[in-house]
C-alpha cells in the first residue's frame, strides 16, 4: 500500500460561476487521523464526494489508498469505508435488518458470516442491544451510530466519516473517539471531517483547515501550532521579578499583571524556568503551560469565526 492513503493534485469543483473546491492538494498520510476542518460551505463534503467519486471534479485527480479515482474506483472502495452525510434508511426495518441489507449488497463478502460482521458492526457502536428496534424509533443519535456501524461492515484501510459525532451526547462522542482511535491503532487511516474543533484536537495526527473552497493549511498538529504556541503562566506575588526573569531566559512577549506574569515560552523546558524562579527567590503559587487552541489557530488562518462561509 502507498504509505499515502489520499491524494489530491489542483482537485476543483465548479457548480456554474460557484467554486466549490478550489485547486485542493490534500495529502492523507497512511495510519493518520487527518482532521478536515471547516465551517458550513467551506467545500469539505463536496470534496469527500470527489474523492469517493459521487461527484465528477472539474480540474485534478484524486488517488485513494495509491490508486487512481474513479478508474479504479471498482478495486479501491472495497477497501474505503465512507460515512456522508449519513446514508438514508428503511424507518419500517430494524438496526439488524437494514445493515443486514447493505451487507448483501456487497457481493466480495462471504453470506454465511453476513449475520457474525453486522453484529460486530452494532457492537462496536454500542447499538446491539436495540438491534431489533426499528430504525424510525431511533433517535438522533442513535441513527448517526447505525450510519457508522454501516461503514465498519467489513475491515476497512481507509474510513472517511463527514461528522460523525452529529447529534450524538457526550457519551456517544467520547464513544466514537475511542472508536476511532482503536481504528487507528489498527492501521485504519481515518479521515474525519468536522465542525467540531476539541473533538479534533484530542484525536487527530493531523489536521487540514479549510476556508471558502481553498486548503489554507495542513500537517501534523505540532506543526500547524508551530514553535511559539506555548504560553508560560506562573502566579506569584512578585509578577514583575517573574516577568523580568522570563525575558533574561529568553521568553518572547513577557508580560506582568496582578498576581501573575506569561510570556511565549518557545523552546525552553519549563522545568528550567521553574527552577530560575525558586533559585532567584520568586515565589511560585501556581505555573502551567499552554498550548495555542485550534480555534486560536483557524482565526488566525482565516481572520474569522467558525459558523459559515459565504
Amino acid at each position: 500500500m502507498s504509505a499515502i492513503a489520499v491524494e489530491t493534485s489542483g482537485l476543483t469543483k465548479r457548480f456554474r460561476h460557484q467554486v466549490a473546491v478550489d485547486s485542493l492538494d490534500l495529502l492523507v498520510p497512511q495510519g493518520s487521523v487527518y482532521g478536515f476542518l471547516g465551517p458550513t460551505g467551506s467545500g469539505k463534503t463536496t470534496t469527500i464526494r470527489m474523492l469517493l467519486g459521487l461527484v465528477s471534479p472539474t480540474h485534478g485527480t484524486v488517488q485513494l489508498l495509491g490508486q487512481s479515482m474513479p478508474a479504479r474506483s471498482a478495486h479501491v472502495l472495497a477497501r474505503v469505508g465512507a460515512l456522508v452525510e449519513g446514508p438514508a434508511f428503511h424507518p419500517y426495518l430494524s438496526g439488524r435488518a437494514n445493515l443486514a441489507r447493505l451487507e448483501a449488497a456487497d457481493r466480495t463478502t462471504d453470506p454465511r458470516t453476513a449475520r457474525a460482521r453486522v453484529d460486530q458492526a452494532l457492537d462496536r457502536v454500542g447499538l446491539l442491544a436495540a438491534a431489533t428496534k426499528r430504525y424510525r424509533a431511533y433517535s438522533l443519535g442513535m441513527r448517526q451510530r447505525l450510519a457508522i456501524a454501516s461503514a465498519l461492515l467489513r475491515d476497512r484501510d481507509l474510513l472517511i466519516l463527514d461528522e460523525p459525532t452529529n447529534g450524538l451526547d457526550p457519551q456517544g462522542t467520547r464513544e466514537v473517539r475511542s472508536l476511532v482511535e482503536s481504528l487507528s491503532e489498527g492501521g485504519t487511516t481515518v479521515l474525519i471531517s468536522s465542525h467540531l474543533l476539541s473533538e479534533v484536537e484530542q484525536m487527530c495526527t493531523h489536521i487540514g483547515v479549510m476556508h471558502v473552497g481553498r486548503l489554507v493549511a495542513q500537517g501534523t498538529s505540532d506543526e500547524l501550532r508551530g514553535d511559539r504556541e506555548a504560553q508560560a503562566v506562573v502566579e506569584t506575588d512578585q509578577p514583575a521579578e517573574a516577568a523580568r526573569i522570563m525575558r533574561e531566559l529568553g521568553l518572547s512577549e513577557v508580560h506582568a499583571s496582578a498576581g501573575s506574569a506569561r510570556g511565549m515560552i518557545g523552546r525552553i523546558a519549563p522545568e528550567k524556568l521553574v527552577a530560575a524562579f525558586v533559585h532567584q527567590g520568586v515565589p511560585v503559587t501556581g505555573f502551567q503551560v499552554s498550548r495555542q487552541s485550534l480555534e486560536d489557530i483557524f482565526v488566525s488562518l482565516t481572520g474569522e469565526g467558525f459558523d459559515v462561509s459565504g
